[in-house]
């Protein structure tokens, strides 16, 4: 069974930084595309950025600029730092990776989400 598990977030003021964090585990044979979205109340899930295992990237157009994804192959995991955060980066942020767990079938995964809140 693969889990996706989340650190990182927090209460930080505006202009602060954040680095959020998301480890891969459990029977896989690779794992493809990572990435971040996030959910404030009321909206809808939005992307924020993905990585792709040869490292290309792709950023929502509300972070760019500020926020920067990365990704270790060798670990499973998947970054995101965070920097001149705003109050409307406030949201519930979720990791996902898309894993192939046989030779035939890959799969979604998402995290638990972790809470990023930032103040005015």
């Amino acid at each position: 069974q693969v889990q996706l598990v989340e650190s990182g977030g927090g209460l930080v003021q505006a202009g602060g930084s954040l680095r959020l964090s998301c480890a891969a585990s459990g029977k896989m044979l690779r794992v493809n595309d990572m990435g971040w979205y996030r959910q404030a109340p009321g909206k809808q899930r939005e992307l924020v950025a993905t990585i792709s295992s040869s490292g290309s990237t792709n950023y929502g157009d509300s972070v760019k600029g500020r926020f920067t994804i990365s990704r270790d192959n060798a670990k499973n995991t998947v970054n995101l730092q965070m920097n001149s955060l705003k109050p409307e980066d406030t949201a519930v942020y979720y990791c996902n990776a898309n894993i192939r767990i046989t030779l035939w079938a890959r799969e979604d995964y998402w995290g638990q989400g972790t809470q990023v809140t930032v103040s005015s």
